[in-house]
């Protein structure tokens, strides 16, 4: 079955980095996009960063764009964010998402703290 694993949050302080990866497995990996969503409390999801299928393509959410880095290895189904010049307003739990054949699967989520 489809799977999306997060790993790679923490705690760190405004202006700091932390890369967050996505493995995935049970699907042909490099036929599909991946995207990072993230929630914060009392918030709607929100994209964060999408890229295509061979990695060719990256889009990003207007609240990101020139601190974050999504690329793929897709030799190693997997999918990379990196984040630099944290905010605490990127404080939130962040989710990987595949489209699989028309039907959305999400990670568990892992959890980013920005705070002094």
């Amino acid at each position: 079955q489809v799977q999306l694993v997060e790993s790679g949050g923490g705690l760190v302080q405004p202006g700091g980095s932390l890369r967050l990866s996505c493995v995935a497995s049970g699907f042909a990996f490099s036929n599909y996009a991946v995207s990072w969503y993230r929630q914060a409390p009392g918030k709607e999801r929100e994209l964060v960063a999408h890229i295509s299928s061979s990695g060719g393509i990256t889009n990003y959410g207007d609240s990101v764009k020139g601190r974050f880095t999504i690329s793929r290895d897709n030799a190693k189904t997997t999918v990379y964010l990196q984040m630099n010049s944290l905010k605490p307003e990127d404080t939130a739990v962040y989710y990987c998402n595949a489209k699989v054949n028309w039907i959305d699967f999400w990670g568990q989520g892992t959890q980013v703290t920005v705070s002094s």
